[in-house]
């Protein structure tokens, strides 16, 4: 294994993940991933096969890596691979592993260089290695060969972008030490993504491939083309090398021996090499621990807080002491009432931000839900009407009646009120309901004791139940209290006397209906049908342009008008009825009729309910219909009746209102008295009481095995979290960050790649100069490219073992 710098920081994050594991927590540090990005046959896998230390990746010319391989590695005592796509197969043989991933790309790219973006995965357990992400990506090609798409460069760079967009992404930009590096496509993407260059590392392979006489120093000492990481060189391993079976512990060997023997690298021999490149990676690593650690410590800290006082209450605790038992069954009854009677009166703490319960609840139903129930028992129009004819004529008899009878409004009121009886019930066992859910919550805090709190949940739930019964019967009795006497003196009934009063006085200005409704019989030349806004009081029918009623088209009086039906026409989709003058004179300008039209049946209905209030009544028809139809469609339709039919329902409404008015208010009284306060007082008064005389208190006080499993993890927990923090600090205070490298001038990052620049040598390199060149002014400013403590040297081109030699001028790689 040659991955030494990683073998460092392997132990630490074992430490940490102890410390974790020991409170039943993941060690989530999400440690970065590692991208390497380059040009094909870069170099790009066997930088990744050195992290590994194993020979696992295909190798070959072109394009070898067509699909993204995102490689997990996780730290066991034992070394095996495993796939994504066949999970549960073990490898333990890596050539197999270097089989499965040529065969897997090809069942998915075919075997004529096409490519994917649909990823590899697998997974590599060994002891020798950190739980990374390593992601082996396909080359940047920009001609097409073989089954290749025409757009083969564009689709790859969105390949790339898709992991190196990641903040928590490391991207290794290789380019080969025998290309121009100022036309690397990996520096270009890299600085894109990452224009600070806070997670970019340069890094140049093939140095033992250059032309005879070149060399990449000027790029290794980051003054070509600076990096605010600089550039690390490596030596791979050759396709012979590779053939021959050459491990890579050699292949370090033969790296380390290339670069002392380097006459241009020898002095920077300790800051090139695989094994610098891992010393960076894992001081990256060590930082990002180091900058996760106090969010950890925090969580840490906060949940030992919150456990510091269950854990000093567990500490003495002694579970068959009878003192204990009995002063904890007081506390839990007491507790047991304090909170329901909070949940059923409302309090400010422990606020429930998710849903109605409890008093609120209550207050719900008998505000919305009960007063819906008794508007959704409204009967029908129709059938209403139809009802009170009957009513009044059997009451009448043989007889024709002269007046409207009282008898017939009894009946009819009667029968209404008897219908309240449903809805009163409902609401009774709604809140009944909600008493029960509200118990049921308030007992929850009695689970660590099952067998008490099912015996309070019994207990409450009883008498519960026993006050329905007797709400119930009172609900009932305030109902039949209704029934008994219907007293029409009451001051906000309108009576009979003052209904006549009412409909010949003030009723004449009172609006009985507004609304839209469409004049069907204007002649095409004139307009066609329009829409207007009708308002229809007891003496005149008018309409508007709009519901503003300001602009007023017409206003017909109701004298000697009526109203019929109209048969809809075939292509309206609109319901027709009309008015006439019974004397045959005009209705409307030159219409004898003025046909109005409604969306459905029922406004239609409605609309001749309401102008029958206003006194325009139904044309008279005369057929001849069998008994049968007659009652169960038809009534008579008699103008007189009909006065009386519209008086009584007038007189049914006020009335019914009263009652309505009447029972909302006294519902909630009512149930108030004999169910909530009741059961609140039985609480506070008998459930103690009634608990002692149900059985043994010590049986009463048992607890379960899951507090007592709680009490022993609470205790485990809150040992084991003291010693993760002090595990923490130990690694807090044993590892060093190293501070990030100053910036540097990256701008010939995406500029032109025909011209290239160096920048200025810097001010305090003792360098040899030519003829033509003076040394920097003293005092100028630092150069940009200088490299910090991450850098791959600190000014090696006057460090003391650099030969001297003359200045030459850059670049110093051949295109």
């Amino acid at each position: 294994m040659g991955n030494r710098g990683m073998e460092e920081l392997i132990p630490l994050v074992n430490k940490l993940q102890d410390a974790f594991s020991s409170i039943g927590q993941a060690c989530n540090l999400d440690l970065p991933q590692i991208a390497v990005v380059g040009g094909q046959s870069a170099g790009k896998s066997s930088v990744l096969e050195n992290f590994v230390g194993r020979d696992f990746l295909p190798r070959g010319s072109g394009i070898v890596t067509r699909r993204p391989l995102v490689l997990q590695l996780i730290n066991s005592s034992a070394e095996w691979a495993e796939f994504l796509h066949c999970k549960g197969k073990k490898f333990t043989d890596f050539d197999e592993v270097r089989q499965e991933i040529e065969g897997e790309t090809d069942r998915v790219t075919g075997a004529n260089k096409g490519i994917s973006p649909v990823p590899i995965n697998l997974r590599v357990y060994s002891p020798n290695v950190l739980n990374l992400t390593l992601i082996d990506l396909p080359g940047i090609t920009k001609v097409p060969v073989g089954d290749q798409p025409a757009d083969i460069e564009q689709q790859i760079r969105d390949m790339i972008m898709q992991f190196i967009t990641r903040e928590s992404c490391l991207i290794l930009a290789v380019t080969p030490a025998n290309t121009d590096l100022a036309n690397s496509d990996a520096l270009k993407l890299a600085k894109d993504v990452d224009p600070q260059g806070l997670r970019t590392i340069g890094v140049i392979t093939k140095l033992d491939l250059m032309d005879e006489g070149t060399d990449a120093r000027d790029v290794l000492e980051n003054k070509l083309l600076p990096l605010r990481r600089g550039y690390i060189g490596v030596v791979n391993r050759s396709q012979k090398d590779i053939d021959g079976r050459k491990d890579i512990k050699a292949a370090l060997e033969a790296e380390r021996k290339f670069f002392l023997s380097h006459p241009a690298y020898r002095h920077m021999a300790e800051k090139m090499g695989t094994p610098r490149l891992q010393k960076m990676l894992n001081q990256q690593l060590t930082n990002h621990i180091r900058d996760t650690l106090p969010a950890f410590r925090s969580k840490l800290q906060s949940q030992l807080l919150a456990l510091d006082k269950e854990a000093e209450e567990y500490r003495g605790y002694r579970p068959d002491d009878p003192s204990r038992k009995t002063k904890q069954l007081l506390q839990m009854v007491q507790q047991f009432s304090v909170d329901f009677e909070k949940r059923i009166e409302g309090s400010g703490d422990q606020v429930d931000t998710v849903e109605l319960s409890g008093g609120a609840k209550i207050n719900r139903i008998f505000h919305e839900r009960f007063p819906f129930e008794l508007v959704k028992m409204e009967c029908d129009e129709k059938e209403m009407r139809r009802e009170i004819s009957y009513a009044i004529k059997n009451i009448h008899g043989i007889r024709t009646g002269l007046f409207t009878p009282d008898m017939a409004f009894e009946a009819i009121v009667k029968k209404q009120v008897i219908k309240l009886k449903e809805p009163c019930v409902k609401c009774v066992d709604m809140v009944i309901q909600e008493l029960i859910n509200t118990v049921r919550q308030c007992s929850n805090k009695l689970e660590c004791f099952p067998m008490l709190r099912e015996e309070t949940e019994r207990i409450v739930t009883s008498h519960i139940r026993d006050r329905e019964s007797r709400a119930k019967d009172q609900v009932l009795l305030l109902i039949d209290i209704q029934l008994s006497y219907i007293n029409t003196n009451h001051e906000d009934f309108i009576g009979f006397l003052y209904y006549d009063a009412f409909f010949n006085t003030a009723h004449v200005r009172l609006v009985i209906r507004k609304g839209w409704l469409t004049i069907n019989n204007i002649s095409i030349m004139k307009g066609g049908a329009k829409e207007y806004w009708f308002v229809l009081t007891a003496e005149s029918l008018s309409w508007f342009k709009d519901d503003e009623e300001k602009e007023k088209k017409y206003m017909l009086p109701l004298d000697n008008l009526k109203v019929r039906d109209v048969e809809k026409s075939f292509m309206s989709s609109k319901h027709i009825f009309c008015i006439f003058n019974t004397e045959s004179r005009n209705v409307y300008k030159d219409n004898r009729t003025l046909e109005l039209a409604c969306d459905s049946q029922d406004d239609v209905d409605s609309w001749k309910s309401s102008l029958l209030r206003a006194g325009v009544y139904p044309e008279k028809t005369i057929t001849v219909e069998s008994e049968k139809t007659t009652s169960t469609d038809n009534f008579s339709m008699d103008p007189q009746l009909e006065r009386k039919v519209e008086t009584i329902r007038n007189l049914v409404d006020s009335y019914m209102a009263i009652v309505n008015k009447c029972i909302r208010d006294l519902m909630p009284k009512t149930i108030m008295h004999l169910m909530i306060n009741n059961v609140k007082d039985f609480i506070n008064a008998e459930l103690l009481a009634q608990l002692y005389s149900a059985g043994d208190q010590n049986a009463l006080m048992d607890e379960s095995q899951e507090q007592a499993q709680r009490r022993d993890e609470v205790l485990r927990t809150h040992q084991a979290l003291k010693e993760a923090l002090a595990i923490i600090g130990d690694i807090s205070t044993s590892t060093i960050t190293v501070p990030l490298p100053p910036p540097v001038d990256t701008s010939w990052v995406g500029g032109s790649t025909g011209g290239r620049r160096s920048p200025p040598p810097s001010p305090t390199a003792p360098r040899r100069m030519s003829s033509g060149q003076r040394p920097a002014p003293r005092g100028a400013p630092p150069p940009p490219n200088r490299p910090g403590p991450l850098g791959p040297f600190n000014n090696s081109a006057d460090s003391p073992q650099a030969p001297s030699r003359p200045n030459r001028a850059p670049p110093s790689i051949p295109r």
